[in-house]
């Protein structure tokens, strides 16, 4: 299990400083929306954790307002370079963040919030009062999260890219995936089915697109889901609509390589999944 903590600083979202510039604020968050807090302010700059941020930097903060700056010894953007870019980003005032890799975002945004996203593909599952269940590719944690929600008794989620994790880290809105029920794996998902040994009576699974993870999406890895899905358990996998412009239907070869395992699978449209039951 992974021991990894929430960072517990101060952030300022680009758009969260345009508002403060308005003149409209009368509060401010410093934690993307999670909560709120009365608005000190003066002709020189606001006041908040026991420092003055002048309005200059809150103008330079407020160019890229899809931005995150953390506020430590100074205000820095919450984005790094690890053979990957990784970034995270805020649609809009207030709203959780989604996390960006080489800029690809890992939830919809589009008339749809990131939490909501992720809230969308876990209301596939029926009631999950007591149940173990896998989720694999955990992000920002929020469907981890959401599956708690759903009354999961304990969730087990895999994620190889420790960068994520930290990301996650730093984001208020992933707070529940540092509460008790949910453990944290730092394993390749292929690798953490070859050797796994347990059953779960749900599995959930949200890669990043097939572009950058194939392997993620083939036969071979859809047994290992098999090998550790009760039977009548249910499989949600999140495919997205790769090459639909081009009028690619991507999740029609999903379904078949499915069956071919031995699932019964369908395409959920309003939730980009396939949803499919072991029999």
């Amino acid at each position: 299990m992974l021991d990894l903590q929430p960072v517990n600083a101060p952030l300022l979202s680009g758009y969260e400083a345009r508002h403060l510039l308005s003149g409209e604020a009368v509060d401010v968050s410093l934690d993307l929306g999670v909560s709120t807090e009365p608005l000190r302010s003066t002709a020189d700059g606001i006041y908040f954790a026991g420092k003055m941020v002048s309005w200059n930097t809150l103008s330079e903060i407020s160019r890229k307002p899809e931005d995150v700056y953390v506020f430590e010894e100074r205000f820095r953007k919450l984005a790094w370079f690890d053979k990957s870019f990784y970034r995270l980003v805020v649609p809009g005032l207030r709203i959780p963040p989604t996390l960006e890799i080489n800029g690809i975002r890992m939830h919809r945004t589009v008339g749809i919030t990131p939490l909501q996203d992720a809230q969308t593909k876990v209301a596939l599952f029926p009631d999950l009062s007591g149940a173990k269940v896998l989720d694999i590719c955990t992000g920002l944690g929020y469907t981890a999260s959401a599956l708690m929600a759903k009354g999961a008794a304990e969730v087990v989620t895999v994620e190889k890219d420790l960068n994520v994790l930290k990301m996650a880290a730093f984001n208020p809105w992933s707070r529940p995936l540092f509460a008790e029920g949910i453990k944290t794996v730092l394993e390749d998902a292929v690798v953490f089915l070859q050797k796994c040994g347990e059953v779960f009576d749900a599995v959930m699974h949200d890669p990043p697109t097939v572009k950058t993870a194939g392997e993620l999406y083939s036969s071979d890895f859809y047994r290992l889901v098999w090998k550790v899905l009760k039977r009548d358990g249910i499989f949600v996998h999140y495919v997205g609509q790769p090459g639909i412009r081009r009028g690619m239907l991507f999740y029609r070869g999903v379904v078949r390589r499915l069956r071919e395992v031995g699932f019964k699978p369908f395409f959920v449209h309003e939730a980009l999944c396939v949803k499919a039951l072991k029999v």
